[in-house]
């Protein structure tokens, strides 16, 4: 690819984005896509894995990143914390709510991008890519760490976290320009016409360290802005 800065590649054509999983990420990831849409560059779909399937589908389904970043500087775990009998620590019903107050539209369908929310079938053992139906629960499945959360069932087949296969949450998207942000913790994907963006150093965050998360927002957030201005060097701007 040849050298143009990355803000420049993205103003240049429409693009997608693509954010992968990675825990309580979506502190990242959030923070990272106030930055896309504080310059004007507001990706024409959205596609995701675990914490990328949660921001992205807020986003596509029209709640703003700063919004949701507000949202989430008020989390607290007792938002989430249901403990229960199960294949997994907690039944997951509290963050359903969750979902459901937050969202501004119900399904898939209703969302103003078009959304694939990657999630793993645990009877097939491999990637389900999901573009319509409920997209509370859509979200809750991909976001379903095992151990941490019990499966969720839709309709009669149960689903667990969308990064168990599908890491970078790019099942769901057809090929042409993405922007892929990428969480420490595995290789980078490769394909034709995508861009990875790539944070060093971002705080660790989880359910006992939510200001760690807070900050890995602001951490993602500023180094977007600097990663816009930097020039694409072999398919990905990496930031610290």
């Amino acid at each position: 690819m040849r050298a143009v800065v990355l803000g420049h590649w993205l103003a240049e054509q429409p693009f997608a984005l693509a954010m992968s999983s990675g825990f309580f990420s979506f502190f990242a990831h959030t923070g990272m896509l106030s930055a896309l849409v504080e310059r004007g560059l507001v990706p024409e779909r959205v596609a995701g894995s675990s914490a990328g399937a949660l921001v992205g589908g807020a986003f596509a389904a029209g709640l703003p990143p700063d919004e949701l970043a507000r949202i989430l500087d008020r989390l607290d775990r007792a938002h989430f914390w249901d403990p229960a009998f199960g294949i997994g620590l907690l039944a997951g019903n509290k963050f359903d709510r969750m979902l459901r107050e937050m969202l501004p539209v119900a399904t898939i369908e209703a969302c103003r991008l078009p959304l694939a929310i990657s999630v793993f079938d645990i009877y097939a053992r491999k990637t389900a890519v999901l573009a319509q139906g409920d997209l509370a629960i859509a979200i809750r499945a991909s976001c379903a760490v095992p151990a941490m959360f019990h499966p969720v069932w839709i309709g009669r087949r149960p689903y667990w976290d969308g990064g168990i296969l599908d890491r970078p949450g790019l099942a769901g998207l057809p090929h042409g320009r993405v922007l892929y942000h990428h969480i420490a913790g595995a290789s980078l994907p490769k394909r034709a016409d995508l861009v990875s963006l790539v944070i060093e150093d971002l705080p660790r965050s989880g359910p006992f360290r939510l200001d760690a998360g807070r900050r890995a927002l602001r951490v993602a957030y500023e180094a977007t802005l600097r990663a816009l201005d930097r020039p694409i060097i072999s398919d990905r701007v990496r930031v610290a």
